[in-house]
């Protein structure tokens, strides 16, 4: 899967995009028919899914972190299931936060360690037994809707309001990772992130083919103090614009950007840079969550760069706040239905 999205996917459709169409419809039969017929293992409990139409990032998982709360209100464990993209381990692998670190299970998995039991694997069928073995009620997938290799109870597909599906086309030309009629046909929901416009044509069309839409806005987590402080911003996420968008909301002055590939590894120039150019700005540095614990534990201009860079923290509010527990009833309302047709079929 690509990591890094050309710019000219979130545009309108260009000759770039129509010249690699032959691509992209063969990528799309191979996506869609594996997504149609692939066997899907089952697993013993619920299994909640959060994806994504698009390559790239669309708010998974603070997503997966708000639903793993409504998990525990409910008097039950949550479990995480992660590829760890970005990570090295090619183990099935309980994190740690205290002993792992990003390059070894990836970024996410080290935030979402932070909230619940998480597990990375490559193998996903694999993970997710593990997670059973370590005793989790419900397992919440942060991506891995398009993989078809295990049964959901509830597939929750997370669509930002300002990118929407950018130029609407297949990965080569464009971003999304399969045809959207395969992926509505195996969604249960949609959450809309924001206030945007772009999403609102595959909303309707959603409705219209029965899905349930909820929506849902980023909150900052801040303080109010970077109000008029000069800062310079930097990031390494999917889309920095988002985040920058997020230090301007905050009242801070940004002088200057800075942005780096999804899960990019910083190398001591890199933050070299990033310290020296801030220094000679007078600015702050900030940063998002994701990109900090890339820096943990922090050794040499790594630790410098951490310690200079504040984190301006965010959270995803739903506009119904009983929505992340009616989705965790629903999976579970789900899975034993799941589960009887199993019994029934033995």
């Amino acid at each position: 899967m690509v990591s890094e999205a050309p710019p000219f996917w979130w545009t309108k459709a260009d000759w770039r995009a129509r010249a690699l169409w032959p691509f992209s419809w063969i990528y799309g039969r191979v996506a869609g028919l594996r997504m149609d017929r692939a066997r899907r293992a089952s697993v013993p409990v619920p299994i909640i899914c959060i994806g994504n139409f698009t390559v790239g990032g669309a708010g998974k998982t603070p997503t997966a972190i708000a639903l793993a709360r409504a998990v525990k209100a409910k008097g039950l464990k949550p479990g995480f299931l992660s590829r760890g993209y970005g990570g090295s381990l090619d183990v099935t692998t309980v994190v740690e936060p205290e002993h792992h670190r990003a390059r070894d299970v990836g970024d996410e998995p080290l935030l979402l360690s932070r909230e619940a039991l998480t597990v990375v694997c490559r193998r996903r069928v694999d993970g997710a037994r593990r997670l059973v073995a370590e005793g989790v009620d419900i397992i919440i997938m942060d991506d891995g809707f398009q993989s078809a290799r295990l049964v959901f109870d509830f597939a929750l597909l997370v669509i930002d309001s300002r990118r929407g599906i950018g130029n609407g086309y297949l990965v080569p030309s464009g971003p999304v990772r399969a045809p959207i009629s395969n992926q509505l046909r195996h969604a249960t929901a949609l959450l809309k992130i924001g206030d945007g416009a772009e999403a609102d044509a595959l909303i309707r069309r959603a409705a219209r083919a029965g899905k349930q839409i909820y929506e849902a806005e980023v909150v900052r987590l801040d303080d109010g103090s970077l109000n008029g402080v000069k800062v310079l911003a930097w990031a390494g996420i999917a889309d920095p614009e988002k985040f920058y968008r997020t230090v301007r909301e905050t009242g801070a002055v940004i002088e200057e950007t800075r942005s780096f590939p999804d899960h990019h590894h910083f190398s001591e120039d890199e933050m070299s840079d990033l310290l020296d150019r801030a220094a000679a700005l007078g600015c702050i540095l900030v940063t998002t969550a994701k990109d900090m614990v890339r820096l943990e534990p922090g050794h040499g201009r790594a630790a410098e760069l951490a310690a200079a860079s504040r984190v301006i923290e965010i959270d995803v509010r739903f506009d119904d706040p009983t929505a992340p527990a009616k989705i965790v009833t629903s999976a579970l309302s789900a899975a034993r239905a799941r589960k009887l047709r199993e019994a029934e079929r033995k």
